[in-house]
């Protein structure tokens, strides 16, 4: 479930855009005045959405989407006039007076988006270190030597040992290497 941080500058409208996320069912853990408080709060979370206006005591929304971690992204709610302004690249507006629907659809259409990032993160390959990739080939290359195998054969019996152990490749490689060696 995504992480939505509030900020406001008024504690009352924070809570007030809170407590109607919540009743349609958004998972809202920081409910912030400052953008200090909604970048400590991000760094603790990860990844999600920043629902906010566009000037807080400390800082304007700019300033704050420039240092927010790179898997946040920014709802903005504020007028038309803000936006003209003070517009930037990559932060979603909503216009002020604010439509109840038009910030649950919104705020859904994000949503969505942030969790095909985040599947998109999780299904990308490991980028293995010099050293990984060097074991892995020597496990394969004694695999090919002493039982005939294919390198693509000396890979899966690698993955399949992998699995069946519940240990990652590299130390899969490693128990390899270690038991031929003798």
């Amino acid at each position: 479930m995504t992480n939505i941080i509030v900020l406001f500058p008024k504690n009352e409208d924070a809570k007030n855009v809170r407590n109607l996320l919540v009743r349609h069912g958004f998972r809202v853990p920081a409910v912030c005045t400052t953008g200090a408080q909604a970048l400590a709060s991000a760094n603790g979370l990860g990844d999600g959405i920043v629902v906010c206006g566009y000037k807080y005591p400390d800082m304007m929304y700019s300033e704050l989407k420039n240092l927010l971690p790179s898997h946040f992204e920014m709802l903005l709610l504020a007028s038309q006039r803000v936006w003209g302004e003070y517009g930037q690249d990559g932060v979603v507006c909503v216009a002020m007076p604010l439509k109840v629907h038009e910030l649950i659809s919104t705020l859904e259409m994000m949503t969505a988006s942030l969790e095909r990032r985040r599947k998109k993160r999780k299904e990308k390959p490991a980028v293995r270190s010099e050293a990984d990739r060097k074991v892995l080939d020597e496990a394969k290359m004694i695999l090919m030597e002493r039982n005939g195998m294919s390198e693509d054969e000396a890979h899966r019996y690698l993955q399949k040992c992998s699995m069946d152990s519940g240990t990652n490749l590299v130390e899969t490689a490693q128990m390899v290497l270690s038991m031929m060696r003798f």
